[in-house]
């Protein structure tokens, strides 16, 4: 066939594409007005995520599939993403402003069609869904070189919103100034977490510029942009909407350096047999009192993924310790674990059981 042929042909499979859309599209309405008359429907994210997978699936068992697999997850992500929005209005409130790591999560989670609504600290994401101003919230949770996020941590302790989900976002931080020249730079501006992640590299590389913290990655840009001698490190896509230019990428000092975020919910998510829950516990200040909690998982089978000690805010010198474990709250061995360390703490709480992130 000849190019004009070919591109004929795409043409009628676009045209046929658009149908489909809008008829998926149709079908989604109808759901939304049937929702709108039961209120015990209620949004499913899990379905959403089986869905993309189903359909992940479904192409790699073609005979010999050309479409990249890679692509597969984003395009179905905004195929839904699009179709919610005429089913329902769905808003998120993450870590603002427009262009920080949260706002790439957010969006990775919900595609580009949900409502977006940019909160000026941690605090803020939690409020808006507590307060009904939002369904969900995207804060970050740990790094991985870097350990977990004190305020997100601290915040889960006053309250009574659960994990929904968590997203693992690849961080690959930039360096963005006025100009290529780095003997320019006297002071590199970012969240002090960003800073954290890339300090061997700025130590190598800009040992005399003093590091001046943000309360954000594009509050950074912004400040740098009216800086001769600022930089700011930063996400290529809050250098996209600035005028600073991309003068060094992949500054982080680990190559791996990644980010876990979680969704914010009134509710935590259905078993869904690849599990993890998060709770937060205190033990009594007494010798072997923290070995007897954890003897508790131990003999219920239960792997601990993590565990973080954070100073208690109501008690000094008092601690609690974030755990995360394999399994659902609802499987038999962590709900009997759970029981069972309830009478050997001074307060658990559950911050959530969720699917694992792929």
């Amino acid at each position: 066939m000849t190019i004009d042929e070919l591109r004929a042909r795409i043409d009628a499979l676009d045209a046929k594409l658009v149908e489909l859309l809008d008829e998926r599209a149709r079908v989604a309405r109808d759901i939304g007005e049937l929702k709108r008359e039961d209120t015990r429907a209620i949004h499913d994210p899990e379905r959403e995520e089986r869905v993309i997978e189903r359909a992940a699936a479904r192409l790699a068992a073609l005979p010999d599939p050309v479409f990249p697999g890679a692509s597969i997850r984003p395009v179905m992500r905004e195929i839904m993403s699009a179709c919610l929005s005429v089913e329902e209005a769905m808003k998120v409130a993450y870590l603002g402003p427009a262009g920080t790591f949260s706002h790439l999560a957010a969006r990775r989670a919900f595609g580009l069609a949900a409502r977006y609504a940019e909160c000026a600290t941690i605090d803020g994401v939690f409020d808006a869904v507590e307060r009904g101003h939002a369904a969900y919230g995207v804060v970050p949770f740990e790094n991985s070189t870097e350990g977990g996020v004190s305020f997100t941590l601290d915040r889960f302790l006053s309250s009574r919103l659960r994990i929904r989900r968590e997203l693992v976002l690849e961080v690959t931080h930039c360096l963005l100034a006025n100009g290529a020249d780095l003997s320019r730079i006297a002071r590199v501006y970012s969240h002090p977490q960003a800073l954290a992640q890339c300090r061997s590299w700025l130590a190598r590389n800009l040992p005399s510029a003093q590091l001046i913290a943000s309360s954000s990655t594009t509050s950074a840009v912004r400040e740098a942009e009216s800086d001769e001698a600022g930089a700011a490190i930063a996400s290529r896509l809050a250098a996209e909407s600035s005028s600073l230019e991309v003068v060094r990428e992949g500054v982080q000092d680990h190559p791996h350096n990644a980010t876990r975020f979680v969704i914010l919910a009134a509710e935590d998510a259905p078993p869904t047999g690849d599990d993890r829950t998060s709770i937060v516990f205190s033990s009594p200040d007494e010798r072997g009192a923290l070995r007897r909690v954890l003897e508790v998982f131990d003999d219920e089978g239960i792997n601990l993924s993590r565990i973080e000690s954070r100073p208690a805010r109501d008690r000094a010198w008092q601690y609690v310790f974030f755990t995360d474990l394999d399994g659902h709250r609802d499987d038999p061995a962590v709900a009997r674990a759970l029981a069972r360390i309830a009478e050997r703490c001074q307060m658990v709480e559950i911050l959530g059981s969720y699917p694992r992130a792929r």
